[in-house]
């Protein structure tokens, strides 16, 4: 039977790619254990499995069966076990918050380490494998576990839903923070039989917790010996995101803690011991000079109680997890350099970088007896794992997608420069239709991306998939505007308090270069962009005239700085736009797209979440109530149950039918539906003057 040719992509076939989740390596680096997760659109939900991959050669196992969201799974010192995260039902006990599990690695039937009632967020094991500690929001005025089971009981128990509170900092990203509960850590000693373990709250009697923004495991480790614990902290009584976050160490045998960095000019997070635990390295954001100042690799020395940012010469923000090289005279993280994440290794005596795995992205990565393995993705595949051996080239240890991807046509993406604002040179990713014919002219559509201090480029994004857009017919350009990352600080820095300004000049400088090409059609010009891109779009939209682009969509973005003020980021408005919008109402005015909604005019896709708190759904009804004020063509797309992003199946399957319908109305070139005349799209006009009320 002949072999059937490869077909465009669909955003179906997107929901059908298994993703995998960061790697953790067996003591003896033989075995990797990750997460996979696999959706289903006719559910609607995904569920999430472990699977254990060989590293010397051999099929991928599925290691659990039973949960559906089985994840953070991390091999324990000792290799005999492996603990994960999950809401099940055991011996007739169905968990209510999620709970921590233990599995045998050849297999067998998971058990719960614990009850805890206020669940576990997130975990590291202890050096001996005879105990864990985890994350878990507790109530600070509740002492032990049974008075914070109590206290858990009554509140599910109560019938109120009002939320009330004092605090600065209350929700983050899509939720609100729990109420009247703070992050802290506790130590879970494991039964020496198959029973559940004792669980102790290392900080009770004190004022010490975690940060309140998605509290992790990169804000705390464990000394290799396993009697001291290093943490990060809001030092501050009133906790705010934005607050400069100090270091201590804990002695887990007397609960005693010592501050060992506290400097308001500094922020501090991500501690890791070195392997003889003499030094603990960290990242450093020097905040007294600049709120945008990178996080930098940082070490402090038990011996002299000094520390210093190791890294100042290097122009590159540092990612967490770090991780230190056997020897102690190296640490291994990712880094953004032009569009591109790479792992990174940093010799410390010679305080110098150097490539280790090349992007594409690296998500993720764990090293075990000198094996090396890594979780990267680029934008022409999703993530993929990797076995790196000394001195041989990398190998592939899963074959997850490559029987769906193997009956996909993707398109050709390339890196392309133009001169942006300011005579710097700007990075311009393009993705092509599959089978690309330059001879044919060709739609173009700008994806700009948010942050805006973010770069992607050679990656694989999800819920704005570049080989799904061009898989329609689109070249596709990403443009890595002044405020990007990854091209250093000096770049990413200079849209401080002008907002909108380089950036726009970035995208049509882009703009300009490419319709030069004898493939782009000027009269299919379109622009979409999330987040800070809807920013993008919407300012553009009162600045540019309204034949430049055919159509813009707005996900998610930013419409009004001043009603901007209800999201949960609030604490930086001042620092990105220059003044408090009642200290300065015009600097604010200036920056923001609503002030400039007088000159818009072109058609827009409004899309937005109820359950987006980082831009409440609120500028987006703005935006579009505003277009239509103005008899200006207009869609909303609005979600109740979604949040900054859009993350079941079916929604994200209507976000793109309604995306790719919204370009295909307005798309000149465009045939109309069968059975209906074409409607021509309106380009706005100014609304006629109100009737007076009566």
């Amino acid at each position: 039977m002949a072999k059937s040719k490869p077909r465009p992509i669909t955003v179906e076939d997107l929901w059908k790619i298994e993703r995998l989740g960061a790697p953790s390596l067996s003591p003896d680096g033989a075995q990797a254990v990750a997460a996979l997760t696999r959706y289903s659109m006719d559910d609607n939900k995904g569920a999430t499995s472990l699977w254990l991959l060989s590293t010397l050669g051999g099929a991928p196992r599925a290691l659990t069966h039973c949960g559906e969201k089985d994840g953070a799974p991390r091999w324990s010192p000792h290799g005999d076990l492996i603990a994960f995260t999950a809401k099940r039902e055991q011996q007739g006990s169905k968990d209510e918050e999620a709970q921590l599990y233990l599995i045998a690695p050849d297999g067998g039937e998971a058990r719960r380490a614990a009850t805890v009632a206020t669940g576990v967020e997130a975990f590291r094991w202890c050096p001996d494998g005879r105990a864990l500690v985890f994350v878990s929001w507790v109530w600070p005025d509740a002492k032990g576990a049974r008075a914070q089971g109590r206290r858990m009981a009554e509140w599910r128990k109560r019938k109120e839903t009002g939320y009330a509170t004092s605090e600065a900092q209350y929700r983050h990203w899509d939720r609100n923070l729990p109420m009247g509960r703070v992050p802290r850590l506790q130590l879970l000693t494991l039964a020496r039989d198959a029973g559940e373990g004792r669980v102790r709250d290392l900080f009770e009697g004190t004022a010490y917790e975690l940060p309140r923004a998605d509290p992790g495991i990169e804000h705390f480790d464990i000394a290799p010996d396993g009697r001291r614990l290093a943490f990060v902290f809001d030092p501050h009584p009133v906790k705010r995101a934005d607050h400069r976050r100090a270091m201590a160490e804990m002695d887990l045998k007397t609960g005693r803690v010592r501050v060992l960095l506290r400097d308001e000019a500094w922020d501090f997070g991500a501690p890791r011991y070195s392997p003889d635990g003499d030094r603990l390295a960290f990242t450093a954001s020097h905040q007294g000079v600049k709120h945008t100042m990178p996080d930098q690799l940082a070490v402090w020395d038990r011996e002299t109680g000094g520390w210093e940012v190791v890294s100042a010469e290097w122009d590159h923000e540092v990612h967490a997890p770090l991780h230190w090289e056997d020897d102690g005279q190296a640490l291994l993280f990712t880094a953004e350099q032009q569009g591109r994440t790479h792992l990174w290794r940093f010799d410390l005596p010679e305080r110098r970088a150097e490539i280790v795995v090349t992007g594409g992205w690296v998500a993720g990565f764990d090293k075990a007896a000198g094996t090396l393995v890594t979780l990267a993705d680029s934008a022409g595949h999703p993530a993929r794992l990797h076995v790196h051996p000394p001195g041989e080239p990398p190998r592939r240890i899963e074959r997850f997608n490559d029987e769906l991807l193997a009956g996909l046509a993707l398109g050709r993406v390339e890196e392309r420069w133009v001169m942006g604002a300011q005579g710097d040179r700007v990075q311009v990713w393009l993705t092509f239709p599959p089978g690309f014919d330059a001879r044919k002219k060709h739609p173009l559509l700008h994806n700009i991306h948010g942050g805006p201090h973010t770069g992607p480029g050679d990656n694989w994004h999800y819920r704005w998939n570049t080989q799904v857009f061009a898989a329609q017919g689109y070249v596709v350009a990403g443009v890595n505007y002044h405020g990007s990352s990854g091209f250093g600080y000096a770049f990413l820095d200079s849209i401080t308090h002008r907002w909108g300004a380089l950036e726009l000049q970035d995208v049509e400088a882009a703009t300009d270069a490419l319709l030069k090409e004898p493939w782009a059609d000027p009269a299919r010009l379109f622009a979409a962009g999330g987040s800070y891109g809807g920013f993008m779009v919407a300012w553009m939209n009162g600045h540019l005239p309204a034949e430049r682009y055919r159509a813009y969509v707005c996900h998610a973005g930013c419409f009004d700085w001043q009603a901007m003020f209800a999201d949960d980021a609030w604490h930086w408005h001042a620092k990105e736009l220059g003044a408090w919008y009642w200290a300065d109402p015009e600097r604010i005015r200036a920056q923001s797209p609503h002030a400039f909604a007088g000159a818009m005019r072109t058609p827009t896709l409004v899309i937005h979440g109820a359950l987006d708190y980082r831009v409440p759904d609120a500028q987006g009804l703005a935006y579009y109530n505003t277009l239509k004020a103005l008899e200006v063509d207009a869609r909303l797309l609005w979600f109740p149950d979604e949040n900054h992003w859009i993350l079941k199946p079916r929604n994200s399957r209507l976000w793109y039918r309604e995306f790719f319908d919204w370009l295909r109305r307005h798309d000149a070139t465009a045939k109309p539906a069968r059975g209906k005349a074409a409607a021509k799209p309106a380009r706005g006009k100014p609304p006629a003057r109100p009737a007076a009320p009566g």
